[in-house]
């Protein structure tokens, strides 16, 4: 009996699918070798990191070998980091980032050609090294941008080797595959950009005015954001999908409210009233003391802070989100003030989470009262003058019957 070759094709589908998986998974195995040697973990360690890096890009469980090879095989990407208003609180919270740890991430997973903080080198020297790498990797390094950038007089408030913040953000845009604006006052403009911003501080994508550019606000931003930001662009050769503010849909796409620890209590109408009381003692909802998370996207309560264990974040450790990664919240807002409810609500047999109070008399109001209480008092009056006018008539013209009715 003869067999068609589409027929052939289809019967041995999966077979040619399972060898060519097989090839993969022994090209992994073989790429994995020295995964210790390089990383310090173990090979187990390295993949359950890969698989933790791709549910946080919200890939497909099957990428987390594609991850694994990326990190592992392709060569590094050029980095080149720059500084302007801020107060490296990024940077420092990426040197406290244990999975990997720094010295990991800057030898083995990207090539960090120029960081003004962590740079060995100074003046001249680490000038050239900039400049020296943004030639070598024109159109291939990978732009990141740490603190606001001044406009106001020319940029003249922050200066870098005798450049303006602006001019050397825009030399280094030029050549770059890609930026990230790591932190809120490179996304922005954070802090240095409240009011009366006498420096006319902007976050990197309106002073450069570009809306292609990956934003990662927090304050600081969340360390393992900007990691699974580089892992999907090694990996793919492109930033991951952006929200209208150019945020990582994987880190930002959720209210902090949706994952808080909490959630159950605001449900439940339990608050803490203030600090140091008996719901705060209990761990009850803030937000009835200011929390923010209902109005700031972020992925604050899944991913924590410090790798030191749960509750390792503001609203787990008492205090309430201040919505440090929402502009228009974070140093806008006043921190007693309370949310705005984006999406969530307790169940409408529970009591209303703020009960609305009175606010008095105003003029206008009172000028009403005085018009109504006037009106019915002349009303009254011209009732009884009326009421006595025809009594008196009645009594005058009228007789009476022999029972002395009135007829």
């Amino acid at each position: 009996m003869r067999v068609k070759v589409s027929e052939f094709g289809m019967r041995n589908k999966g077979k040619v699918n399972d060898l060519r998986l097989g090839e993969g998974m022994r090209a992994l195995e073989h790429t994995l070798d020295d995964v210790e040697r390089r990383f310090g973990v173990s090979r187990r360690e390295f993949l359950t990191f890969c698989t933790a890096i791709t549910a946080t890009l919200g890939l497909p469980s099957g990428a987390a070998a594609e991850v694994a090879e990326a990190i592992t095989k392709k060569t590094r990407p050029s980095v080149i980091w720059l500084h302007h208003q801020e107060c490296t609180g990024c940077t420092e919270s990426m040197l406290r980032a244990e999975h990997p740890t720094l010295e990991k991430l800057i030898l083995d997973i990207i090539s960090l050609d120029y960081h003004e903080t962590l740079f060995a080198a100074a003046g001249h020297q680490a000038e050239a090294a900039r400049k020296e790498a943004m030639e070598k990797n024109k159109g291939k390094y990978l732009l990141v941008v740490e603190g606001a950038i001044p406009t106001k007089d020319g940029g003249i408030y922050c200066k870098i080797g005798g450049q303006t913040s602006l001019e050397l953000t825009r030399e280094a845009a030029a050549g770059a595959a890609a930026i990230v604006a790591i932190g809120s006052c490179a996304s922005w403009g954070g802090m240095p950009s409240t009011p009366p911003n006498p420096t006319g501080s902007k976050g990197v994508a309106e002073a450069l005015g570009r809306n292609d550019i990956l934003t990662i606000p927090g304050c600081p931003s969340n360390p393992y954001n900007f990691l699974a930001t580089v892992v999907h662009f090694l990996t793919f050769g492109k930033l991951p999908p952006i929200d209208k503010k150019g945020r990582p849909l994987f880190a930002y796409s959720r209210l902090i409210h949706e994952n808080c620890e909490r959630r159950a209590h605001f449900d439940a109408g339990r608050f803490a009233l203030e600090f140091g009381d008996e719901g705060h003692r209990k761990g009850y909802c803030l937000y009835k003391i200011g929390c923010k998370g209902p109005e700031t996207y972020a992925n604050c309560p899944a991913v924590l802070f410090g790798d030191v264990g749960m509750a390792s974040w503001p609203v787990g450790t008492g205090h309430p989100c201040i919505g440090c990664s929402e502009q228009g919240i974070g140093f806008a807002k006043p921190i007693h003030a309370l949310a705005d409810l984006k999406n969530q609500r307790p169940p409408v047999s529970y009591p209303r989470v703020a009960e609305e109070q009175g606010t008095g008399v105003n003029t206008a109001g009172v000028a009403v009262l005085a018009g109504v209480v006037g009106a019915a008092v002349g009303a009254g009056a011209m009732l009884t003058k009326k009421l006595s006018s025809l009594e008196g008539s009645g009594a005058a013209g009228g007789r009476r019957s022999d029972d002395g009715r009135l007829e």
